[in-house]
């Protein structure tokens, strides 16, 4: 499957349906135990010595749970699968002992189980999905009555059963989906009663009989086409999808328990309590700076460059990141994430120029926000070009492109890296960024004697640090207080070069790569102060680089300075 396709079940909730799942799992169980229970009944009175050593429900039920596990392990042992093995488990020896253990014992020694296998399955998404939603289908329908009346009724009990269990998923779960993912599926509720019947029914069947019979999976993919366009029309429906930024952690677990509270069996007033512990997470919005100032992140994508800058009411995004594989780049993984997170819809996307480090995400930052301006230094379209003396005022705060000029779009022999689009961003009390791509030294002597009065509180590195870049004549001239080198861990290229660290240190700048400070943040209205992301939030599994960061403030958890 395509990554479009991927984004389209997401946004339409069918996501958990299409990989594989507990469903798949117990399907699989299912047919598993049935067929061995079929071949028991048909072995036996050859052999009736088997059915007095073991009997036909003791090897089917222990049968169904290792095939099941099986099947789990080949598809890759995700936390959905490993908890539907152990409940599996949990449940077929409690039956074949003819015990009855309360669900959320079973729900819980599940949960325990899966810890002590992954200790890391807490920071799944996976696990906090596939619990919280049995425990709340466990918690709000302990019992199910047997169908009864004839086909029509017993088919119109499903499809209410059906109904009455999405809707429960749909509005529990939403407080969690936009604590781990930042977007609810609007039209989940409706997409599911469609897809859940016949993915169930259908396409699963016809997948795993196709290991048996192969040309059934011609059938199945014939399935799957004919549920996208149904999929798609849902997806085109105004607000299909709620996109909100990530609330704080103590407000999403607030939300998380008020989606709870609102799905189970309670009196009204117990779930009018949840639905306003929903609200202040649907609410809240990250802050952003003063008018007339200015903030802005230099994203850690590796060897390659993006940075986000943000006014107090406009965003800009400057390079997409890099593309590593024709199924992977920055743009999806990482710039996408963080501008869904804070909630941001950006009005111009600068791409300095054609270097797939830098413009290789552009492709799914363009899907994602069709609508906002592009410049760049390789587009055919005029209209979309960066050239010098392009200026435009966001909230009291100025930009200008610097580079290229017209001379250099008339020159067919420049260097993709020399036409890199320059810009400059001024707050109204005067800090201001240089973001210059991967600008050579011939072309940054020439913005600095052009300029020589310029000067700078942040540059970007260009060139990520090279060598070839970072210029004394561009240092000098621009005297700025802090560089931060976007670079990839150990890159094959040695960036930043020591030359050039060295041009920093003896000037006094303070510099940070990405390797060692990880995303870089910085304010106007706060010049002095630059927070690395990979201090603020440190992992204990992340592995610390001793190295010295140069003349480095950087501001930790408590807002303690450390040189």
């Amino acid at each position: 499957m395509e990554r479009e396709d991927w984004a389209l079940f997401r946004d339409t909730g069918v996501a958990h349906l299409m990989a594989i799942s507990g469903l798949h799992v117990t399907l699989f169980a299912w047919l598993a135990t049935a067929l061995i229970a079929w071949a028991w009944r048909h072995a036996t009175p050859r052999w009736p010595a088997l059915a007095l050593r073991w009997s036909r429900p003791v090897v089917a039920g222990w049968g169904g749970v290792a095939c099941a596990a099986v099947y789990a392990v080949f598809s890759g042992w995700g936390v959905p699968s490993q908890r539907t093995v152990l409940m599996l488990a949990v449940v077929v020896g409690l039956r074949l002992s003819v015990r009855r253990w309360p669900w959320p014992a079973v729900w819980l020694l599940v949960m325990a189980a899966v810890l002590v296998l992954d200790p890391w399955a807490l920071l799944s998404a996976g696990f906090w999905l596939s619990f919280v939603a049995v425990g709340i289908m466990f918690a709000a329908e302990p019992a199910r009555a047997e169908s009864s009346g004839g086909f029509a009724a017993r088919g119109a009990q499903a499809f209410g059963r059906l109904l009455r269990e999405q809707a429960l998923m749909t509005v529990a779960l939403a407080p969690l989906t936009l604590l781990l993912f930042g977007q609810v599926s609007v039209v989940g509720l409706v997409a599911n009663l469609v897809a859940i019947p016949w993915v169930t029914l259908l396409v699963t069947p016809l997948a795993l009989l196709g290991v048996l019979v192969p040309p059934l999976w011609h059938l199945g993919a014939w399935a799957v086409d004919a549920l996208v366009p149904v999929l798609q029309w849902l997806a085109a429906w105004p607000g299909a999808v709620l996109l909100r930024p990530v609330a704080p952690l103590p407000l999403s677990l607030v939300a998380v328990a008020g989606g709870v509270l609102v799905s189970l069996r309670l009196p009204a007033v117990a779930r009018a309590a949840g639905a306003l512990l929903v609200l202040p997470a649907l609410l809240w919005a990250p802050p952003r700076p003063p008018e007339g100032e200015f903030e802005l992140t230099a994203l850690d994508v590796g060897q390659g460059g993006a940075a986000l800058v943000r006014t107090a009411h406009h965003a800009l995004l400057y390079d997409t990141g890099p593309r590593w594989n024709p199924e992977a780049d920055a743009g999806e993984r990482i710039v996408l994430p963080l501008l869904r997170a804070l909630g941001e819809r950006h009005d111009t996307v600068v791409v300095s120029h054609r270097d797939s480090d830098h413009s290789g995400g552009a492709e799914a930052v363009r899907a994602a926000f069709p609508e906002a301006r592009w410049l760049s230094s390789y587009d055919g379209d005029p209209a979309r070009r960066c050239q010098a003396g392009q200026r435009w005022t966001w909230d009291g705060v100025a930009f200008e492109v610097l580079h290229p000029g017209p001379e250099d779009w008339a020159d067919a022999g420049l260097s993709t890296n020399a036409m890199s689009c320059v810009l400059r961003v001024v707050g109204r009390q005067g800090a201001s960024a240089w973001l210059s791509g991967d600008i050579p030294a011939a072309q940054e002597v020439r913005l600095a004697l052009a300029r020589p009065r310029e000067w700078a509180t942040l540059l970007l590195a260009p060139h990520h640090g090279s060598a070839s870049s970072s210029s004394p004549v561009l240092l000098n001239t621009l005297q700025p207080r802090w560089v931060v080198v976007q670079s990839g861990y150990r890159n094959r290229f040695g960036h930043p070069a020591p030359a050039v660290t060295a041009r920093y240190d003896e000037r006094g700048i303070a510099w940070v790569d990405s390797p060692r400070c990880g995303a870089a943040t910085w304010r106007s209205d706060q010049p002095i102060e630059l927070r690395c992301e990979r201090e603020r939030r440190r992992r204990y599994w992340h592995h610390k680089i001793t190295e010295s960061l140069g003349p480095v403030l950087a501001i930790l958890p408590g807002g303690e300075r450390t040189p």
